[in-house]
């Protein structure tokens, strides 16, 4: 008797539902263990889903002088979170119908579309904390953009194909992890999601003391449901860069090779298993170093802006 098989536009459904509703339990895991970490009993692990269930019935309420900007900014951000899922393998090795609409840099730039609109609703409100963190965030996500746009370049060079469905295949069927110019690349994106996702740089993830605070502060005057979609967001945003440094860049297996039930739920355990153990390492490394001051964030970026630079410099002299 043959397994059931799912059409590939429902497999990308999926994918995007995957995600929406894996990333408050990826980042209540990651804060649990964060908090043992640090000798704390800590948070629950579906804490987060009890959050976002209280924010969506609170009342929201509206900085006076503030414009239409402010509530669309957690909306426009939750919806290019969503977009990212239909480019990147979350769940399958072979390419969706939408996954071939953008490469990894259409996919960067839809997250950075995403962030622009969180700023800009903070910048609407008013407020000095909100703007400050919209600031600060905007200025860090200029100074790590060219990084990931050299990690793209040499993973591009290496593989032929700048496309994550297309990157991913490569990897997986050749040797590619093996050569230095790739490793220097993938440690280099690590670096960047660590600071996207506030975990070592100035601010303590999901900190609310205002001289470090960053994806924070950007939320600071929101609440009800744009705040329940701004941290639903963060999270999301959170669990699609975890996505792209495993299923594109270091560990593309687990995944469906077919619409076959059985195949998907593998899948969709892989991914929860690799992402759920790739922020055990983020809290680890988190817990391990002090944060730094906020003018030193520029030397942290700088030093991975300088690893991808020095991966391209290892491919072109015989390393890639």
């Amino acid at each position: 008797m043959s397994q059931p098989v799912i059409a590939p536009a429902g497999v990308q459904a999926l994918q995007v539902l995957t995600v929406l509703g894996s990333a408050p339990l990826v980042s209540g895991i990651t804060s649990h263990l964060e908090a043992r970490l640090q000798g704390r009993r800590g948070p629950r692990v579906l804490q987060p889903y009890y959050d976002l269930a209280k924010l969506f019935r609170k009342e929201t309420v509206v900085p006076e002088g503030s414009s239409w900007a402010f509530l669309a900014g957690p909306v426009v951000g939750f919806a290019c979170y969503l977009v990212v899922p239909l480019l990147i393998p979350v769940l399958t090795t072979y390419g969706l119908p939408l996954g071939y609409m953008g490469d990894i840099l259409g996919g960067g730039m839809v997250l950075a579309l995403g962030g622009f609109a969180m700023a800009l609703a903070a910048s609407d409100s008013g407020a000095p904390y909100a703007q400050l963190g919209a600031s600060r965030a905007t200025t860090f996500a200029a100074l790590a953009e060219p990084t990931v746009l050299f990690v793209v370049f040499i993973v591009a060079m290496i593989t032929g194909t700048d496309l994550p469905y297309a990157l991913a295949a490569t990897v997986r069927s050749s040797s590619e992890l093996a050569r230095p110019s790739h490793v220097l690349v993938a440690v280099a994106f690590f670096l960047v999601v660590l600071a996207e996702t506030g975990r070592i740089p100035v601010e303590a993830h999901s900190g609310t003391l205002e001289l470090g605070m960053i994806e924070e502060a950007r939320a600071l005057e929101h609440s009800g449901a744009p705040l329940a979609l701004a941290k639903w967001g963060s999270a999301v945003k959170q669990l699609v860069l975890y996505t792209v440094l495993i299923n594109v860049f270091v560990a593309p297996w687990g995944l469906a090779s077919s619409g076959k039930v059985a195949g998907i739920v593998v899948a969709v355990v892989s991914l929860v298993g690799k992402v759920t153990l790739l922020g055990a390492v983020f809290a680890l490394v988190d817990n391990s170093f002090s944060k730094l001051r906020l003018f030193k964030v520029t030397e942290y970026l700088a030093g991975a802006f300088l690893l991808a630079c020095l991966g391209v410099l290892v491919f072109y002299t015989g390393g890639g």
